[in-house]
Formats: C-alpha cells, sequence, structure tokens
C-alpha cells in the first residue's frame, strides 16, 4: 500500500530543472544594460530595443532594411555575388564551410545586402551589413557590392544609406580584404564629386577596416546609442599607450563628444532622420 503512495506522489511532482529549463529555453533574453529578462517576442515587437532602458541590441540586415524603407517592395542588387576563397584558406575549419553554413542558416550569398527602395517616398540605395554572417567581415564581395552601390547612386544620382555592423576586414582573404578599403574609399570620393548625398550609419559593432574606409566618409555619419566604434579595440589600444582608457571609450556617445560623429539618433527616429537630412541636402 505504501509503494502505491510513493508511485502516486511520483506521478505528481513537479518536472525536473533541467525539463523545465528546455521548455522555456530561446524565449527570454537577457539586457546588456539593464540586466532585465525581456520577452523575446515582446523585443521582436519593438525594433530589438529593450523596453525598459532603451538597449540597442543587434538588428538583422534584412529587419534593418525594413525599418528604414517603406513597407511594400523593393529590389535586391548583386545578390549573386558570393566568395571563391580566393587563398584556400583554413584554420579551426575551411573557409568555403564557413561560407556555406553562413549562407544555409541566413539565405545571403555574404555580410550585406544591396537593395533600392523607397524612404518616405523618397528613392535611395540602401546597403545593410548582417554581422552574423561571420562577424559582418568585409572581404572581396563585401567591398564589391557596397562599390557598386555607390557607383550606381553616382549614375542614377539617387541618394545612397549604408549600415555598418562589421568586426572589420575579412581575414581568411588576406590582402584581398584589404584591398577594398582603398576601392571603397576611391568610390565614395567619385560619389561625392557627383555632390549625390551619401549617409553613413553606424551601428554594434563597427570596427577594423569598415570603419577605416566607408563607414566614416559619409556627407553625415550617424550612430545608434552605445554602438561600439573603433580600429583597434580597446586592449590593445591600452597595452600600445600603456594607458589606461577613459570611461565609454569608443562608444558613439564618446566620438560624439570628440567630433568623430555627427549624430547619435535612437533606432525608432533614424528613419525620419535620414529622410529630413536627405531633404536638406538635396533642398
Amino acid at each position: 500500500m505504501s509503494s502505491w503512495f510513493q508511485r502516486e506522489r511520483k506521478a505528481i511532482e513537479t518536472p525536473p530543472e533541467e525539463e523545465r529549463k528546455i521548455r522555456t529555453e530561446g524565449l527570454w533574453v537577457k539586457c546588456d544594460g539593464c540586466r532585465a529578462a525581456i520577452w523575446k517576442k515582446d523585443l521582436e515587437q519593438n525594433w530589438e530595443l529593450c523596453p525598459k532602458c532603451g538597449h540597442h541590441f543587434r538588428l538583422s540586415a534584412a529587419k534593418r532594411l525594413a525599418l528604414l524603407l517603406d513597407e511594400g517592395d523593393w529590389t535586391e542588387h548583386d545578390a549573386e555575388l558570393a566568395s571563391s576563397d580566393p587563398l584556400s584558406f583554413v584554420d579551426t575549419k575551411p573557409y568555403t564551410e564557413r561560407l556555406r553554413e553562413s549562407q544555409e542558416k541566413l539565405g545571403m550569398s555574404d555580410a550585406i545586402l544591396t537593395v533600392e527602395g523607397r524612404m518616405n517616398g523618397r528613392p535611395v540605395i540602401c546597403c545593410s551589413m548582417e554581422f552574423g554572417f561571420i562577424g559582418g567581415s568585409m572581404g572581396a564581395v563585401v567591398g564589391e557590392k557596397v562599390t557598386r552601390a555607390m557607383e550606381r547612386a553616382a549614375g542614377a544620382k539617387t541618394p545612397l544609406v549604408v549600415v555598418s555592423c562589421s568586426g572589420g576586414a575579412r581575414m581568411m582573404e588576406g590582402v584581398v580584404s584589404l584591398m577594398q578599403l582603398a576601392k571603397v574609399s576611391a568610390a565614395a570620393a567619385r560619389l561625392d564629386e557627383r555632390r549625390v548625398p551619401y549617409i553613413s550609419v553606424l551601428t554594434d559593432p563597427t570596427t577594423g577596416g569598415v570603419t577605416a574606409s566607408f563607414a566614416l566618409l559619409g556627407d553625415l555619419n550617424i550612430a545608434e546609442p552605445g554602438a561600439l566604434i573603433g580600429f583597434a579595440g580597446p586592449r590593445v589600444i591600452e597595452q600600445t599607450i600603456r594607458q589606461k582608457l577613459p570611461q565609454g571609450f569608443q562608444r558613439a556617445e564618446f566620438l560624439l563628444e570628440h567630433g568623430f560623429l555627427d549624430a547619435v539618433v535612437e533606432r525608432r527616429e533614424l528613419k525620419n532622420y535620414i529622410s529630413s537630412a536627405f531633404d536638406f541636402f538635396l533642398a
């Protein structure tokens, strides 16, 4: 009889901790700003902004386009461009395998989307980088797509927006990736000669070769709050100069204060802010 009661008690016991964790895994996100637990669906519906402190989580390239461009259709350019692995690079795994995994996971050929659409009714060309694709790194394809976008904007005299979210140049392509810095910088200069406005949006993070090239070459350089922006990392700089860096070094607000940026704009205000800037440039 006592064994029957023991079996009954077992049947109504709460599930083990591990099972409860599996049921709720991925449904909540901890905010890096205020450490609050956020329901993932609420975060997605709020453009990846913490509803408590306004912390800006990373936004995918596709969602960024949905945020900035008018609802409806836009035309993607150069979607077929993909890296050919020029150095046959292998580290912990072959570069070709890294490319294939990212392409299958994200449905993109490389770390940037280039589209033509409208922003508050105005035709624009927009490039949006994807950090999930090998850290948003810039190899030959990213450099070529940004260059083509600039050339297309110059030819059609259509304003250009480039949203950066990148760890820098792609080491798996070596000097080929470094060559992109000069190529896109030259294209930006030609865009300037044609007097076509180019607005650069720097998000978290924007570092390395992307910062050293097109990300800081806009007619207007704006950033999201709290974005990490720089060339070398803080630890490397501290070791080089042998000094402690100030609080908030390489964050958007610090760079704005020291003249490296023109504005820091909250994500939900970006579209109207950029649209107003184009009104001013094209008046």
